[in-house]
């Protein structure tokens, strides 16, 4: 009787706002008898006093006396400590209340938000569905950048998603960019042709503020214009100009070797960067450099590799690191050089470059563009990719090899065995295009070009790999509605790596994809040499595959303009000489130019490497520089 009298007194000077008088009430009343109640009532006290640090302690307390307010209480202990910025305490109470998030999509919320800033996307996934049912449209907008951030989880409900969120927000141009990504993925050619006008009309007008909420890689797919590329930069860690400065004047031992690290999620054999730059790593030497790979690959990945990875470099693993433990391992290493081979891609760890590992940081490969909003000192690629005029909308320093920037490794693929056109379901008496770019690659122009070149070829067929069942289906609509039958469009499947090698034999003349070009995909063409046209592009990503057809002597392939690229692909296909010269022409030169020399190409990612550390050692700021040329060689560099 004593403690409700007691409580009594607390609850009316709380209702009365003598919130003082109230805690001293409470407080007496604990010490006698701790219940739920009177802890939530200590709760609500404690945030009226400007303490919501000891409130969520309460309401924690709360919920551990049980009683059926017990749930409620925990609501609001995870939301006061997520408040707090506590928010290991948050996610921890949160597990509690793991199968009813979707009674309380404010906890689904939270929890999306904390695990999206620890990188944790594929887990934060798990909520997309709850959060895109709450009539909150903050929540509806953290479901879509869910969507969006785990984008390479083929998940066709993604496109409804972002559909819901745009018929929420139909004025939002970013959530409009957000609509096409998915729109892409599944090529929905008809929502495409919609709403890309409105964008590129916005555009037009002088409205460029919402590209900043697109993502870095999905911007390249819909825009060949450097300055719209450089504004996109959603999902980036922040930067500024002065941790550069203050990376750069940290201290650094320079040793007799310079130490390399490259940083990757990608190191394992199977993967196409593995297929590029293995034998790179393998024929560094090692009496001038120290390779580490610092490697963030999924362990699920690492199970299939049957590669020996010591051959490559000292593997050191920072998968389960946080960004800061992963760069205090990187600078307790002196790392002289740090390549990240990521860039804007899915798995991504750019942030770690954001905290200063090394004194010289450089991007390479993965990426096809400035790796924007991120401390770079260097982007490696060559005279086709990084042109004089591409110098204003990079943060990075060019460093150009001299031939090609893309590596291919020779030694360890297999070269393509021929394979008869029956073994793989196409016509024998047929002139074959072939198209195995990603399918988001391929735009309502490029299908439209395409389109041009059959109707004008009717001896040809077109042979495409799906992406998904669902692209596919779109692909062939799209066809048939430009007044190609299906019986001239042949969709196929992934294979394994092999057996994709083999049957690329089976085309007459691959097509290339833009604003983005094939890039593993191109050299595996002209490996299996399969001739490849293309055109001039305006940026990185749309100028790949020009420079990977000059490295292996068939610049012709490169056409000047969209109306040059028909005109080649519909000459080849009535002059099938012609196009046999060029295809002996790349079996012939295999082996003697330089696509395919991993060792020279090694030797000149050396000589940048080299480069980079005498002008800092020096003290000089990185400049733009090229990479001299090797002397050409005088036979082949390889017999297999």
């Amino acid at each position: 009787m004593l403690n409700e009298i007691s409580y009594s007194v607390a609850s009316k000077h709380f209702k009365a706002g003598r919130y003082t008088e109230a805690l001293a009430a409470l407080n007496e009343l604990i010490d006698a008898k701790k219940d739920a109640r009177t802890y939530a009532l200590l709760a609500r006290t404690l945030r009226q006093v400007g303490l919501p640090d000891q409130a969520a302690t309460a309401y924690e307390l709360a919920y551990q006396q049980g009683g059926m307010d017990a749930e409620a209480h925990l609501v609001n202990s995870i939301k006061l400590f997520y408040e707090c910025k506590q928010n290991d305490k948050a996610l921890a109470l949160s597990n509690k209340l793991i199968n009813r998030f979707h009674k309380h999509p404010d906890i689904a919320f939270i929890v999306g938000k904390l695990l999206l800033e620890r990188g944790e996307n594929r887990i934060a996934r798990t909520l997309k569905n709850i959060l895109m049912k709450s009539d909150n449209i903050d929540h509806i907008l953290l479901g879509a950048r869910i969507a969006i951030t785990t984008w390479d989880v083929f998940d066709p409900s993604d496109l409804e998603t972002a559909r819901v969120l745009l018929s929420r927000l139909p004025r939002e141009n970013a959530v409009r960019l957000m609509f096409l990504v998915f729109s892409r993925e599944n090529s929905r050619f008809d929502n495409i042709e919609i709403h890309q006008p409105i964008i590129d009309a916005a555009i037009a007008s002088g409205d460029t503020s919402f590209v900043a909420d697109d993502g870095t890689f999905f911007n390249l797919h819909w825009t060949g214009d450097e300055h719209l590329n450089q504004l996109a930069r959603s999902n980036t860690p922040f930067f500024t100009p002065e941790m550069t400065a203050r990376r750069r004047a940290l201290p650094h031992m320079w040793g007799d070797k310079i130490r390399i690290g490259y940083m990757s999620s990608d190191f394992f054999d199977i993967h196409a960067t593995m297929k590029l730059i293995r034998r790179v790593l393998e024929l560094h030497d090692r009496d001038r450099f120290e390779i580490t790979l610092f490697c963030h690959t999924d362990p699920v990945h690492l199970q299939m590799n049957e590669a020996d990875r010591s051959q490559w470099g000292d593997v050191v693993t920072i998968y389960d690191m946080s960004d800061e433990e992963a760069c205090d391992e990187i600078r307790a290493r002196n790392i002289d050089i740090l390549v990240d081979l990521k860039g804007h891609t899915a798995n991504n760890r750019t942030s770690i470059l954001n905290l200063g590992a090394a004194p010289i940081q450089v991007a390479w490969i993965g990426f096809p563009g400035s790796t924007v909003n991120v401390d770079l000192d260097y982007a490696i690629g060559d005279p086709y990719v990084l042109q004089d005029s591409s110098k204003p909308f990079y943060y990075e320093k060019f460093v150009r090899l001299p031939e090609c920037y893309q590596p291919n490794d020779s030694v360890n693929r297999p070269l393509a065995q021929k394979v008869t056109r029956a073994q793989v379901g196409l016509p024998e008496d047929a002139f074959v295009f072939a198209s195995f770019n990603a399918n988001r690659k391929i735009t309502p122009k490029v299908m439209d070009m395409w389109c041009e070149i059959l109707k004008k070829t009717p001896n040809s067929v077109i042979w495409i790999m799906q992406s998904s069942p669902y692209s596919s289906a779109n692909i062939l609509k799209k066809f048939n509605a430009k007044g190609i039958h299906s019986r001239r469009v042949f969709i196929t499947g992934k294979l394994d790596y092999e057996l994709h090698l083999n049957r690329i034999t089976a085309a007459d003349l691959g097509l290339d994809t833009f604003p983005v070009n094939g890039h593993t995909t191109t050299s595996e063409q002209l490996w299996a040499g399969l001739p490849v046209l293309t055109v001039k592009g305006t940026n990185f990503a749309s100028r790949v595959s020009e420079s990977l057809l000059n490295a292996i002597g068939t610049p012709e392939l490169v056409a000047e303009d969209d109306k040059d690229y028909v005109r080649q692909a519909v000459f080849y296909a009535q002059n099938p000489d012609r196009l046999k010269e060029i295809r002996d022409r790349i079996d012939a030169n295999r082996f003697v130019t330089p696509l395919f020399d991993a060792e020279r190409f090694c030797r000149h990612l050396e000589t940048a490497y080299e480069m980079m550390v005498e002008r800092a050692k020096q003290g000089a700021e990185p400049d733009h520089f090229d990479v001299p040329a090797l002397p050409k060689r005088d036979g082949p560099f390889l017999e297999r």
